[in-house]
């Protein structure tokens, strides 16, 4: 479908005006969340498009720009232009660049329902009032789903409270639109001043209170990139603000036009921000962690990397593949059906999934499992087998892995089991840990591949030269897998890159290829995992902390600088 098409039929849809708040797609409310997944079409410019696309269906339409996100347009020069990418297309989607109006306008006669982003909150936004005008004309319906202002929640994750026990008067100024009114005005109050600009007019701003009546050593704060992982603030005062970001080797650069929010006046608690820097001060905050797993595996364990502050990137090693001989896994999928198993025992995610799909391409759902008990090797398969419908029986009450499951296995008895047979779906290189158990205990195993591993193909290659050259602040494995095939497809890690790894037979793989370990888990859980390295990153920006030196992260360390290898 070509954009020119979207006015489809002569019938209004409807327009949902949305604040994607500052940056972090967390703070997106639930309204927010709700009318994303309704959406045939998104409107928004490219970075605020980002936030929201993740809540927004499969298939739905965006209409982004391809301008630099840095750049914002000009007040007075007319509204952002937009490119349409039509998702609904059968064929390659056509660009047109349109007014944001346009389309806006456009998509909703075709009878569409559309949804407008915006950066903060619409009621702030610059061209967001002369859209709704617009529909509010040609009797579009239309609602409004407020975001959080940046200027409100900027402060707040750079821990800059902008009232205290005293209620300071607040005034907000975007110093790109500021006349010379609205400098005197603020420049005459005593309260905290929020000032929406520009990295590389930040001391022009700074004068201007100055100017207007403010003393220079009034303290003000300055964030770049708020609510996201890249943030970052520097506290000064009005009279050494700039020298601060010279310092800082900030200025100049070719991103001295990003937004920034600053934070000025006595009672903005910026010199507490020590204390209550939040976000900042996260263990992993900034930090880049490369997660060698399937997309599928890595899912939760970067949810929990996120929490921690870090940036997850995921590259996938291993590909999941189905068997080369499948009549085996047809056999044993028929036998469950048949009354063949007194268990099943899942011992991956990966198995799991073969399974269910093999019950899908029979016609089978969760009710063929009636009667049949069922084990999961750890916490993920547990959580994976209860969205296919099926609460296991057996989970592993310590160690979450093939020994902890076998611990807590009853043996058979003739007398309370009928069946004495057990089926195992599991890739074709698992170990024989778990079957070897099992038959120990008394049980027949029928030990089935119900898939295949092989080495998937090579990343990027901006994202191995970011492997090899220090790009990265830590990878975790997570098997002996992950790190041969990491290895293989993408080189090895820097030795600045901060190693951490599941468990002792993983550390042995990464060190017999000339991997340092830093990390190790204390149980073989990839969320354990993921809070040792945690723990290891708070160890050590408390120890910068406590020495005076700046936080930096392990890809920040100097060029040059060599770990010598464990020998341990």
């Amino acid at each position: 479908m070509s954009p020119t098409t979207l006015s489809a039929g002569p019938e209004h849809g409807h327009v949902t005006f949305l604040g994607a708040g500052p940056g972090d797609p967390g703070l997106l409310t639930l309204r927010a969340v709700e009318a994303l997944a309704n959406a045939d079409v998104l409107v928004a410019e490219h970075e605020v498009l980002d936030v929201v696309r993740q809540h927004a269906r499969q298939g739905v339409s965006e209409v982004h720009t391809d301008a630099d996100p840095s750049q914002e347009p000009t007040p007075g020069t007319g509204a952002p232009q937009l490119t349409v990418v039509d998702g609904t297309s059968t064929t390659a989607p056509v660009p047109a660049v349109r007014d944001a109006a346009h389309l806006v306008m456009e998509a909703a006669r075709g009878g569409r329902r559309v949804v407008r982003a915006v950066s903060g909150d619409p009621g702030l936004d610059t061209y967001a009032a002369e859209e709704m005008l617009a529909c509010a004309a040609a009797g579009v319906p239309f609602e409004v789903v407020p975001g959080i202002a940046s200027a409100v929640g900027v402060p707040a994750y750079a821990g800059v409270p902008l009232r205290d026990a005293q209620g300071a008067d607040v005034r907000f100024v975007d110093a790109r639109t500021a006349s010379d009114r609205c400098w005197t005005e603020v420049g005459a109050s005593d309260g905290t001043v929020v000032v929406s600009t520009t990295l590389d007019s930040v001391a022009a701003a700074a004068g201007e209170l100055v100017s207007a009546g403010r003393k220079p050593d009034t303290p003000m704060t300055v964030t770049v990139a708020g609510t996201t992982t890249r943030q970052r603030t520097w506290t000064a005062t009005l009279g050494t603000i700039a020298q601060t970001l010279k310092q800082a080797k900030v200025l100049p650069s070719p991103e001295g036009g990003r937004p920034v929010i600053a934070v000025v006046g006595e009672r903005s608690a910026a010199a507490q921000r020590d204390q209550l820097a939040w976000f900042e001060s996260k263990p992993l905050f900034g930090w880049k962690v490369l997660v060698p797993r399937t997309k599928e595996q890595a899912v939760s364990l970067s949810d929990q990397l996120r929490s921690y502050g870090a940036v997850p990137h995921e590259v996938p090693t291993i590909a999941v593949e189905p068997p080369r001989t499948p009549q085996q896994m047809e056999r044993a999928v028929k036998g469950l059906v048949t009354g063949r198993y007194e268990w099943i025992a899942f011992t991956s995610v990966n198995a799991v999934k073969a399974v269910r799909e093999k019950f899908e391409e029979y016609g089978l759902d969760a009710r063929a499992f009636a009667g049949i008990k069922v084990a999961a090797v750890g916490e993920q398969t547990a959580k994976a087998l209860i969205a296919f419908g099926v609460k296991p029986d057996l989970v592993p009450s310590g160690e979450q892995s093939a020994a902890g499951l076998l611990e807590d296995w009853p043996p058979y008895d003739p007398v309370f089991d009928p069946i004495d047979r057990v089926f195992l779906p599991r890739a074709d290189i698992a170990t024989e840990t778990l079957v070897a158990g099992l038959i120990e205990l008394g049980w027949e195993v029928d030990d089935v591949t119900a898939y295949r591993t092989v080495r998937a193909s090579p990343p990027p290659a901006e994202t191995r030269e970011a492997i090899k050259g220090g790009g990265f602040d830590a990878v975790l494995f997570t098997s002996s897998s992950t790190v041969r095939n990491l290895v293989g497809i993408a080189g090895k890690p820097h030795n600045v890159t901060v190693i951490a790894c599941i468990g002792p037979a993983t550390a042995k793989t990464a060190e017999e290829h000339g991997l340092r370990v830093d990390v190790m888990a204390p149980e073989p859980s990839v969320l354990k995992l993921a809070e040792a390295l945690a723990d290891f990153g708070a160890k050590r920006r408390a120890a910068a902390v406590e020495a005076g030196d700046p936080v930096t992260r392990p890809s920040e360390r100097r060029p040059g600088a060599r770990r010598r290898r464990s020998t341990t």
